[in-house]
């Protein structure tokens, strides 16, 4: 669930961008990266750890220009080389190019295999090093040809910032499952980035949401270029709103918050529980937690305390880290707690190892009653456009009933939010990838497919 940034017409592009991804910081945690281009050149700078990490006072100075891209990554194998590091950049027949990709290609293998047979060579495991080779072997003339070319050879969910020495060509895939938003900056240049809050953190005005199956091309002087590429059959990702987006971002005319508010309310009217208290797992559980309190009429507290130094577990790549992590990130607060039938909000629940320690955590608080609620249906079936959940045998709900996963965590009861439930909450206007949840893959590959060793 990577972050990208394009930036475009603003001598302070690369500064403007860094900014952006440090707003999407949450969307990755492995490592960080911004190329530029000025005319003439592209300058990239591109390692493992947190935008504030890689980026300082020189090295933005450094990367010079009016137009620059950038990419926070997040990865389902935990693959260690910076070679897997974003954006892409290569030189080819036509000059120089950088890609950022966010999303994840459903037939990476059978394209990879392809161009292998016709002598590419490739450095590392990512969907993106596909999408460089595909448009350098074109034998279009024009860049954005190549790219067009590129574009007909590959399926599943994609969000590109492709860059050369003086343009930039910004693609949404045709059924929209990954965020994108266009914005203007004060000084008249333009931004896309996944998600509004880096829009907001800049200082520019939301313009429009980029549009499935869109390309858009940015030349010096001139205003974006609009293409549809694609007849759009929309499907944006549900789990967007349910656990990946900031709370105060607004995906495709939607706010987070808003829409995680209506699950907790929804889930309250389908799983009540008999309580005293709602507390949420936080941070992303806090909104439906708050739903579900107000839905019962019963006091919400944020007992628990999150220790921001460490990182998202769901997104850690070893099992055992997680395991950790969970200890080291939430500690309750006893006296809110001891005594008190409580009810423990989170947004989802994928192979219950947080779950389990958090019910543990509030028992040991004093609890005498702990009832988990997810808001969320049950997650049953790998998704392959970009979450990790990489394979079923990992997905706790495809092997266990809620009652069956209830006593095993030593929870008092186990509830989730129905998939009617869920569209309720969002809406009914649109057609939702709910892979996760009702195995409808719409886009290309299935529960059987192979996984990726790199989630762009």
């Amino acid at each position: 669930m990577c972050a990208i940034v394009g930036v475009y017409g603003d001598e302070n592009a690369a500064k403007i961008a860094y900014y952006a991804l440090f707003a999407m910081q949450h969307r990755g945690q492995e490592s960080t990266g911004i190329s530029s281009a000025n005319g003439d050149k592209i300058r990239l700078t591109k390692k493992r750890g947190l935008v504030t990490e890689v980026f300082d006072e020189a090295t933005l100075n450094r990367l010079d220009g009016f137009c620059a891209i950038g990419h926070n990554r997040y990865s389902t194998a935990g693959e260690e080389s910076i070679l897997d590091a974003q954006p892409v950049f290569a030189k080819y027949k036509l000059g120089e190019i950088s890609v950022a990709h966010n999303g994840n290609l459903v037939n990476k293998y059978e394209v990879r295999n392809r161009l292998i047979n016709r002598g590419a060579i490739f450095q590392t495991g990512m969907d993106t090093e596909n999408i460089v080779h595909l448009i350098a072997k074109s034998q279009e003339d024009k860049l954005k040809n190549r790219i067009k070319d590129m574009l007909q050879k590959i399926e599943g969910a994609y969000c590109l910032a492709i860059q050369s020495r003086g343009k930039m060509f910004v693609i949404r895939d045709r059924y929209g499952i990954r965020p994108l938003s266009l914005g203007r900056l004060k000084s008249g240049g333009w931004i896309v980035a996944s998600e509004t809050c880096a829009l907001d953190l800049v200082g520019a005005e939301f313009i429009r949401d980029v549009r499935p199956g869109e390309m858009l091309t940015f030349s010096k002087d001139k205003e974006p270029k609009s293409e549809q590429i694609f007849e759009p059959d929309y499907h944006p990702c549900a789990f967007e709103y349910i656990y990946f987006a900031r709370p105060d971002s607004i995906i495709d005319g939607k706010n987070v918050y808003s829409a995680r508010l209506e699950m907790g309310k929804q889930l309250a009217k389908e799983t009540p529980a008999d309580i005293d208290l709602v507390l949420p797992v936080p941070d992303s559980g806090v909104a439906a937690a708050r739903g579900f309190a107000e839905g019962l009429g019963v006091p919400f507290e944020m007992a628990i305390v999150r220790n921001h130094y460490v990182g998202r577990t769901f997104i850690e790549p070893t099992q055992e880290i997680r395991e950790l992590k969970v200890k080291l990130k939430l500690s309750p607060i006893k006296e809110l707690i001891a005594g008190k039938r409580v009810a423990i909000v989170d947004d989802s629940l994928v192979r219950g190892t947080t779950s389990k320690q958090i019910v543990k955590i509030l028992k040991e608080a004093g609890a005498t009653e702990v009832h988990m609620r997810i808001a969320a249906p049950e997650i049953k079936y790998p998704c392959r456009y970009g979450i990790d959940t990489p394979t079923k045998a990992e997905l706790i709900s495809t092997k266990y009933t809620p009652e069956e996963i209830a006593k095993n965590m030593n929870a008092d009861s186990l509830g989730f939010l129905s998939i009617e439930g869920l569209k309720k909450s969002l809406g009914n206007d649109r057609n939702y990838s709910l892979v996760s949840f009702d195995g409808n893959y719409f886009a290309g590959g299935n529960e059987d497919s192979p996984s990726c060793s790199v989630c762009d």
